[in-house]
């Protein structure tokens, strides 16, 4: 079964991968496997990060790791030809205190926090999977969405359902 851990950045995709991995699951960092592969050579200055060849890697995916139990870490693996993904979600004001610590760009701050606002990547996943699943990872240990993410991909759970628009809607105007 092939997994997308998926979510805008500072959700905790990479603290729960980390944890998943001690724990003896197979996680592939994307964003790695993409630019070691040559999926992701060309760099966009502006926005600090690899443009990836979602399609490329796709095919390199589909044909390497079809049959094994692989959880794909970042926050374009929702984009791939998986059987699951599950999407880390975080209350859009919690999400802007994590942006803050990274020293990001206030566009690139503020762009992210509006695609968490308005379900981008949850829409996307909908858009090409039937087993899509959310977590609320806002007031979470890092080893409690391990274990809720684990419990999703067991079956033993459903996950959240998060919606953040009715409460956020005023971060799209700023």
């Amino acid at each position: 079964m092939l997994i997308a851990l998926t979510g805008i950045p500072g959700v905790g995709k990479t603290q729960c991968a980390e944890i998943l991995r001690k724990r003896g699951r197979y996680v592939i960092d994307l964003n790695e496997l993409a630019t070691s592969k040559g999926f992701g050579e060309e760099y966009d200055e502006e926005y600090d990060s690899h443009i990836i060849d979602v399609e490329a890697l796709d095919g390199f995916i589909t044909s390497e790791y079809r049959g094994a139990e692989v959880i794909f870490d970042g926050h374009l693996s929702h984009l791939l030809t998986v059987d699951m993904a599950v999407i880390l979600r975080c209350n859009p004001i919690e999400l802007q205190k994590r942006l803050q610590v990274k020293s990001w760009s206030d566009q690139k701050l503020l762009e992210n926090v509006q695609a968490e606002v308005l379900d981008v990547i949850k829409i996307e996943a909908y858009e090409h999977l039937d087993r899509v699943y959310e977590l609320d990872t806002t007031a979470k240990r890092p080893e409690e969405i391990a274990d809720l993410f684990e419990a999703i991909i067991s079956g033993r759970s459903k996950g959240d359902n998060v919606a953040w628009l009715e409460d956020f809607e005023y971060l799209l105007f700023q």
